[in-house]
């Protein structure tokens, strides 16, 4: 196993944070869609009203520690259950560093976290075609949710919806 180690993110990680998403977002196949900078993350995360929050794995490289993997994370609320939930936005390591427990560390430490902090879920959504994800997401005792879809209004349609 790889000598690592994961942290909360600090506004100093902005950068950081948006080359492992834009490297994300390379994975999906989705880089048309991706309109955040460095300055947007640091709003987002870091402003005067964060709306998320993330950590990074880090690795020794030999030549220092380097980030090679995050979690971005918000809570959302159950009213069934009466209590916060855990919401993973996005979950990423880069291919290099894959095999070497970074993503089971990762998404145990967000567990580790929702129940620190009293939630009743902890959740998130895969792409249906990623099955190594979903593969792997059900080793670590998730439940892939067959009979919910996610319902998603954006831009234009968005502001109409708002009138």
């Amino acid at each position: 196993m790889t000598a690592f180690a994961i942290r909360p993110a600090t506004p100093a990680d902005s950068a950081t944070l948006f080359h492992l998403i834009a490297a994300l977002a390379e994975y999906e196949k989705l880089t048309h869609l991706v309109e955040a900078t460095p300055e947007k993350i640091q709003n987002a995360l870091f402003g005067d009203r964060p709306h998320a929050e993330a950590v990074l794995v880090e690795v020794d490289t030999g030549h220092g520690r380097q980030a090679v993997g995050f979690a971005l994370f918000f809570h959302n609320f159950s009213t069934f259950l009466a209590k916060p939930g855990l919401y993973l936005e996005d979950l990423f390591v880069e291919p290099a560093w894959r095999g070497h427990g970074l993503g089971k560390a990762l998404l145990r430490h967000l567990a580790a976290i929702a129940v620190e902090r009293g939630c009743g879920r902890f959740e998130w959504s895969v792409l249906d075609w990623n099955q190594p994800s979903i593969d792997f997401y059900q080793a670590m005792g998730a439940d892939v949710m067959p009979d919910w879809r996610i319902c998603r209004v954006t831009g234009d349609a968005l502001a109409r919806l708002a009138l």
